[in-house]
């Protein structure tokens, strides 16, 4: 009985420790308000810089927390522009070159990362103002972030209008892959809390995420088995 009564009591009261919005209330709230709101709610996002360089030379690199997993073969992957209001140098470097390097933000470099959202103008180098430092490899024709632990060089492929935002979806291939060997596992897969590689909560917001557990592949017929679990065993 005294169980039926907590089960009971919990799903009343329960609502009342939750805050809740609906489709009127968006409309209403502070501008500012509801876009952190809304750029926060869906979770933890990746933390990368996009770093360009003009067919005149100029060097340009910004933060962005919407690059997406497409597919791995071929190794595609996606980013958002938001509509195109004010000028956007990286996507301007990006279709006059064709090509631009993606570079994970580092846990020492957060504060100059972030300082790379400024509206600098466009004869002004983001690496310049902020400490970041270029790199060029293999003779791709824009920079890395010297400071990364994982980059990635990049080719434009294709953009996709999004008619309900008026944003844009990017398709790139990858073409290079650099990081720290020591955080690569046989499998091929990459320990993103050995490289320091930080999170995104929202737009402003930076966190630094620990590694809990790693899974096999599930398929219905196996039982849920622990990576890491299963090699101490094997210890």
């Amino acid at each position: 009985m005294l169980s039926d009564f907590i089960t009971l009591r919990q799903l009343t009261i329960l609502p009342f420790f939750m805050k809740h919005y609906q489709t009127r209330d968006f409309a209403e709230m502070d501008k500012i308000f509801r876009l952190n709101l809304i750029n926060s709610c869906t979770g933890y996002k990746s933390a990368n810089l996009l770093a360009t360089r003009s067919a005149t030379g100029k060097t340009n690199v910004a933060v962005f927390n919407s690059v997406m997993h497409l597919g791995s073969n071929p190794p595609l992957l996606g980013f958002i522009l938001r509509p195109a209001t004010i000028p956007r140098n990286t996507f301007k470097n990006i279709k006059k070159t064709g090509v631009f390097t993606i570079n994970h933000i580092h846990q020492d470099m957060i504060k100059q990362a972030h300082q790379t959202a400024a509206k600098y103008e466009e004869n002004i180098s983001e690496f310049h103002k902020t400490g970041l430092e270029e790199e060029y490899l293999d003779d791709f024709y824009p920079p890395y972030v010297k400071q990364s632990s994982i980059k990635m060089g990049c080719r434009y492929l294709n953009e996709y209008h999004i008619t309900e935002n008026d944003t844009v979806l990017v398709v790139v291939e990858i073409e290079h892959i650099y990081f720290e060997e020591g955080i690569q596992m046989p499998d091929g897969w990459l320990r993103l809390d050995d490289a320091g590689t930080v999170a995104i909560n929202g737009l402003d917001g930076y966190a630094l995420p620990t590694l809990l557990d790693r899974f096999h592949y599930a398929k219905p017929e196996i039982e849920i088995k622990s990576f890491f679990k299963e090699d101490k065993t094997k210890k």
